[in-house]
């Protein structure tokens, strides 16, 4: 299956320059060493939020989760570094009640 309205994916900036790419962020820092690895400097957030919302529409998704706010999805692909280094990522986005764009929960190794 698809990631429901994956087309108009919403990815914070915050969540990927402090969190996903953050070196200091106590959880962050490890996902950072990943994403740096295949390529993903700090000061280039952008291609990686961009990426991400490229995976949201061309990886698998299934459903995570069900809570009060909306419904969880984890989409599983290959993501592709701006250098080219390759690498299966999971990918965690949630679809809150009442929107049609998933918002980006989360992403890491797979």
């Amino acid at each position: 299956m698809k990631l429901p309205g994956a087309e108009s994916a919403i990815v914070d900036e915050q969540k990927v320059r402090e969190y996903l790419l953050g070196e200091s962020h106590p959880v962050g820092r490890f996902k950072a060493a990943f994403f740096t690895s295949l390529g993903y400097p700090t000061a280039d957030w952008e291609v990686l939020a961009r990426d991400l919302a490229t995976h949201s529409v061309e990886g698998e998704a299934s459903e995570a989760d069900r809570n009060d706010y909306g419904t969880k999805y984890e989409v599983r692909g290959i993501l592709e570094g701006p250098k080219g280094k390759r690498a299966q990522v999971v990918s965690v986005w949630i679809l809150l009640d009442g929107e049609a764009a998933p918002r980006l929960v989360t992403a890491y190794p797979g």
